[in-house]
C-alpha cells in the first residue's frame, strides 16, 4: 500500500469486547499508509479485544472520546464485537460523537456489529447498510435498507459484514481516506457483491 495518507488522522472508536482484527487490521493499514490512527473510547486505560468470544489481549486507548473533536480527524471507524457498540451506542458522549461525523460529511466505516452505532445516532435512516446478519432487523426498524454485501459504501458510510469482509472494507476505507470523502454509491457493485 502506498503512503497516501500522509498527514491524515483516523480515530477509532472502540471499548471492551471489540472484535480484535476489525480493530487491529484497519489500524494497521491506514497507519502502513501514512496516517496516524488514535483510539478513543469511554475512559482512559486500556481496552480488552476479543476473538469473537474469547479474550485476546488488550489496546491502549489514546484518550475518551468525551474529549475529543470531529474537525481533528479525516475519518472515523467503528469495529464490531458484540459487546464493544453495544455498550457504546448507551454512551452519549460517543453517540454524539457519531452524529457529528456522519454530519461533517467525512467518511464513517462501520464493521460487523459496529452499524448498531450508525443505528443509535439516526444515521441509518434513508440509507443502505450492511452489517453482521443479526442487525438487518434493528437497521430496517432505524429506516435503513440491509443489504447482504462484502462492502457497501453509500454517502459517506462505509460497512461491512464480518471479519472476513475486512480486505473490502480496508480498501474503500482507504480509499475514501485519499479522497476525503466516501460519497458515491456503490451498492451492489461487482466489487461489492458476496
Amino acid at each position: 500500500m502506498s503512503n497516501n495518507l500522509q498527514g491524515k488522522r483516523v480515530a477509532f472508536l472502540a471499548t471492551d469486547m471489540v472484535e480484535r482484527v476489525e480493530l487491529t487490521e484497519p489500524w494497521k493499514a491506514v497507519e502502513e499508509a501514512g496516517a496516524k490512527p488514535e483510539l478513543l473510547s469511554l475512559e482512559e486505560g486500556q481496552i480488552d479485544l476479543f476473538d469473537h468470544y474469547d479474550r485476546a489481549g488488550t489496546f491502549t486507548v489514546d484518550r475518551p472520546v468525551a474529549t475529543a473533536q470531529v474537525d481533528e480527524f479525516d475519518a472515523l471507524v467503528l469495529p464490531g464485537g458484540v459487546g464493544n457498540p453495544d455498550t457504546l451506542r448507551a454512551d452519549e458522549d460517543a453517540v454524539a460523537f457519531v452524529r457529528e461525523f456522519v454530519a461533517s460529511g467525512k467518511p464513517v466505516a462501520a464493521i460487523c456489529h459496529g452499524p448498531w452505532l450508525l443505528v443509535e445516532s439516526g444515521a441509518a435512516r434513508g440509507r443502505t447498510l450492511t452489517s453482521y446478519p443479526s442487525l438487518a432487523t434493528d437497521i430496517r426498524n432505524a429506516g435503513g435498507t440491509w443489504v447482504d454485501r462484502k462492502v457497501v459504501v453509500e454517502d459517506t458510510i462505509i460497512t461491512s459484514r464480518r471479519p472476513d469482509d475486512l480486505p473490502a472494507f480496508i480498501g474503500e476505507l482507504t480509499k475514501a481516506i485519499a479522497e476525503g470523502t466516501a460519497t458515491r454509491s456503490k451498492v451492489g457493485s461487482e466489487a461489492a457483491a458476496s
